[in-house]
């Protein structure tokens, strides 16, 4: 399945703030916690705990949130489907950075190990 443009500019424009809480949700839901989410979002996007917290509090964008973050070296290794859509085929960056973190938050709620969802090389 291909990413339109019309979906890539959707999630590029959609803010951090509005799905986040849904995260803290989902994880929580499932037995995980708060801080274990952190430090996934951390692992992939370089952002401490403050950091994350005010870019949530100022409602950046994903695409902000990306051009922000210093993307894990090791993020390409993110692969398989999410959404109906196979992360490693999309091309248009904020999309595939945003699916990257949506991985990440199932792998987490579904309780995969720590070890497995922080990819080494």
């Amino acid at each position: 399945m291909k990413v339109t443009a019309e979906k890539n500019e959707r999630i590029a424009k959609m803010t951090f703030a509005s799905v986040y809480p849904h995260y803290v949700t989902k994880v929580e839901k499932k037995g995980r916690t708060k801080e274990e989410l952190h430090q996934v979002i951390e692992w992939l996007t370089g952002f401490n705990e403050e950091k994350l917290l005010s870019l949530v509090e100022e409602k950046v964008t994903f695409e902000t949130f990306f051009e922000r973050a210093e993307l894990n070296p090791n993020a390409h290794l993110i692969k398989g489907v999410i959404c109906g859509y196979r992360i490693e085929d999309i091309e248009f960056e904020p999309t595939r950075q945003a699916r990257y973190m949506d991985k990440l938050v199932d792998e987490l709620a579904k309780g995969r190990k720590m070890e497995k969802i922080l990819r080494e090389a």
